[in-house]
């Protein structure tokens, strides 16, 4: 499949997402046989993840125009920018959401532009102290934490998060084991 048919099938099946809780709501999308364990389509997934969240925790957004943009986005942000460019795309992601739900652009002075740029520093703080090699699983982890704060702490709604421990780490040759707070016994926290 190429990225953008990928795209349309994160979209078409998200749609169909009932919780309020993001990382579920990833864990179902990322089984399906289309997703890979890293790849550009988490630029996509890891945003429609905390919009669909968002909308079913009673947030005020059209939901299709909304997974629409962020796929639009999603798409426009290349593989390997976290080597490459020195940016997660699962962070990317989670503030293209950001800036979707509140209509943020570059022009914006009513604050979200600032908010938005503190939770991407926030969270790319947390994935520098981490260190690489990527892994698109444990980013999106990092970037839900993230995002979930935010979001609960700026819209009148409240998205679920709990712990969870990492089922991704057999099928990543490049996990880091111990030194990722998500590894074995840890858990997503």
């Amino acid at each position: 499949m190429t990225i953008q048919e990928k795209a349309e099938a994160i979209i078409k099946d998200i749609r169909q997402e009932k919780g309020t809780n993001p990382i579920h709501i990833f864990r179902n999308i990322a089984r399906k046989e289309y997703m890979s364990i890293h790849g550009p389509e988490h630029h996509i997934l890891d945003g429609a993840c905390l919009l669909v969240a968002y909308k079913n925790a009673g947030g005020c957004i059209d939901i299709d125009v909304a997974l629409e943009k962020l796929m639009t986005e999603g798409l426009r942000m290349p593989g390997a920018m976290c080597g490459l460019w020195g940016i997660c795309g699962a962070i990317t992601s989670i503030g293209a959401a950001l800036s979707i739900i509140d209509g943020t652009g570059p022009l914006s002075t009513d604050g979200t532009w600032g908010n938005h740029m503190q939770f991407t520093s926030d969270a790319i703080g947390e994935l520098g102290k981490i260190n690489g090699p990527r892994c698109c699983k444990r980013d999106a982890m990092v970037a839900f934490k993230n995002g979930v704060e935010y979001v609960n702490s700026h819209y009148g709604v409240t998205l679920e998060f709990e712990p969870m421990n990492c089922e991704y780490s057999n099928q990543n040759a490049q996990c880091i084991r111990e030194r990722c707070p998500y590894f074995g016994e840890a858990s997503f926290q």
